[in-house]
């Protein structure tokens, strides 16, 4: 008997990944695992699921502790023999009147959102099938600060030839120069969601070009994209969009077709392109 497809999302118990959930287990050939921190919040999660007629499938998991990373891994290993598809959307935002210190926000922002992120598609990559799907969840919040970091700055996002290691430099420089006070004399914007998320977006690149150098027959796509302004906790109830029409661009590069080629190392809005 074949193993059956799968697909994993993160941060999914609500909003955007609660319905990226939704869409994957009507739209999705196989089985759809919804993850969260908290057991019983992602279980209410998947009851609600259920009583809508779906058949969504949990697993606990906290992006970042690497115990909970290790865990998941091994399972899909276990279970599936690997995962075909990856949809990176957990992640925080302090609200704008939040009284919590700059230097704070802008650790637990980039903690969250790029490094636990990284280390996620570390252990997880590895084990993505061919013809698997990676969507790392960004926000034109990320291009937006890009366009407010120094010329020299923007120039390092930007290459073709930043790797990982460099980024990782670069985005640790920002929390480094937050704490001290200096960040926006070293070039940066004031604005940790907004860095943890080109973080995301050029990660996202990396990984796709890393793995079209290494598994270059196994036609794996990897993207980031911005779902929209959503109406979640948050980003509030004055947005324009509900969580179900959030899903539709991280659903559509979650089940780019087995003989797509593009997009790949891009990032996606309302399923389009757009510039970096």
């Amino acid at each position: 008997m074949s193993t059956p497809r799968v697909a994993l999302v993160t941060g999914s118990n609500k909003g955007i990944g609660l319905a990226v959930v939704r869409a994957l287990c009507q739209q999705f050939a196989g089985d759809v695992y919804l993850t969260a921190r908290d057991v019983g919040r992602g279980t209410d999660a998947v009851r609600s699921l259920k009583s809508e007629g779906l058949n969504p499938l949990f697993h606990q998991l906290d992006i970042t502790n690497p115990d909970s990373r290790r865990s998941v891994r091994d399972f899909l290993q276990e279970k599936y023999g690997g995962l075909d598809v990856l949809i990176n959307n957990a992640a925080i935002a302090f609200k704008v009147v939040d009284p919590t210190p700059f230097a704070v926000q802008a650790e637990v922002t980039l903690n969250t959102n790029f490094f636990a992120t990284r280390d996620l598609c570390n252990e997880l990559l590895p084990i993505i099938k061919p013809r698997g799907r990676v969507v790392n969840v960004s926000s034109v919040a990320g291009s937006m600060a890009l366009k407010q970091c120094s010329q020299e700055l923007q120039a390092r996002f930007r290459s073709k030839d930043i790797s990982e290691e460099e980024l990782d430099s670069l985005m640790q420089s920002f929390v480094e120069e937050a704490k001290s006070g200096v960040h926006t004399q070293r070039g940066w914007p004031n604005w940790g969601y907004g860095v943890s998320k080109i973080g995301v977006t050029v990660l996202s690149r990396i990984q796709a070009w890393k793995i079209q150098r290494e598994r270059p027959q196994d036609n794996i796509l990897i993207n980031a994209c911005c779902p929209g302004w959503v109406r979640t906790d948050m980003a509030g109830l004055q947005a324009t969009k509900s969580p179900d029409e959030g899903a539709i661009t991280p659903v559509y590069l979650a089940l780019l077709p087995p003989g797509a080629e593009q997009p790949h190392g891009q990032f996606v809005s309302e399923k389009e392109v757009q510039g970096w």
